[in-house]
């Protein structure tokens, strides 16, 4: 998948054309961790100039159909595959036909595909495009949640997971022993932290550190003991402490800040993901009943 140009810094949208256009999401991993910068673009005629980037750029086609000169040659990219470039290697592409193409791409560092593997060399690819819907199909709605609202939290534990999935599955390297001694402790452990600090949550990375752990061995930790990343615990323990704050009369956009979310929308988004309703419904339906 393609990356912008070198040096289209990765804030707001580009227009390329009357029709085109390139929309960059700088995210963080934790609150105070690296930048993870996200592009969703669409194109009918742009074809990028040859270039290549430090990073791994990986991406997901969303519609039409992309041509890439890649590694001596041309490799197609349709809707639904992956396509992962490796750090260094030269590139280019444009549209495969006349109605043009979309795609949605990421670009990581190194660490974030190695951890979960054995040893420090970064995976290889010998294949660039990928057929795996359901990781095409995760990595799409993250890219999509974390563009509209790139919570640092939520960016730590999604997206490290997905890509730690993409080396493992389909790169030359091996993968490292899943099995987490204790992983109920550390669990609670960061359930607690997380709970005690909603406000400014601690980092996934952070909070390994201090258990001595990787990253990927909290969160598979976490997630076989909760069930659920520990992004998706934390937005549901901040909205039922919400509901709580919605009752006692406060507005949505008053309780959002209260609760740890970054504005209404982000509150509203997940209220409506754990409780089906949205706060201001919720909030008008406790007070109509306590009347």
């Amino acid at each position: 998948m393609q990356s912008g140009p070198p040096g289209v810094a990765p804030a707001g949208v580009v227009k390329v054309s009357a029709r085109e256009q390139a929309r960059w999401t700088r995210a963080r991993l934790g609150r105070c961790g690296p930048p993870l910068d996200l592009l969703t673009a669409r194109f009918d005629r742009h074809v990028y100039a040859p270039h290549a980037h430090e990073e791994f750029t990986v991406g997901v086609c969303v519609g039409g159909a992309e041509v890439i000169a890649y590694r001596g040659g041309h490799i197609h990219a349709g809707p639904g595959t992956l396509v992962v470039l490796e750090p260094g290697e030269m590139h280019t592409g444009g549209p495969a036909a006349a109605d043009g193409y979309a795609y949605r791409a990421l670009y990581a560092g190194t660490a974030l595909l190695t951890d979960g593997l054995l040893g420090s060399a970064p995976p290889h690819f010998r294949e660039p495009v990928l057929d795996d819907p359901e990781l095409a199909t995760a990595l799409r709605l993250a890219h999509t949640d974390l563009s509209s609202c790139p919570d640092p939290l939520e960016t730590e534990s999604r997206i490290p997971w997905l890509l730690t999935a993409l080396a493992r599955r389909h790169s030359t390297a091996r993968a490292a022993d899943d099995t987490v001694p204790g992983a109920g402790h550390i669990a609670h452990a960061v359930r607690d932290r997380l709970a005690d600090e909603l406000l400014a949550p601690p980092s996934l990375a952070d909070l390994a550190a201090e258990l001595g752990l990787s990253r990927y061995q909290l969160l598979r930790a976490f997630r076989t003991t909760m069930g659920i990343p520990p992004y998706a615990w934390l937005a549901q323990y901040r909205v039922n402490r919400a509901r709580t704050l919605l009752q006692s009369g406060l507005r949505p956009a008053e309780v959002a800040g209260l609760v740890g979310f970054a504005d209404q929308a982000h509150l509203t988004r997940w209220f409506r993901r754990v409780l089906a309703v949205t706060p201001a419904a919720y909030r008008n339906s406790v007070q109509d009943s306590s009347r």
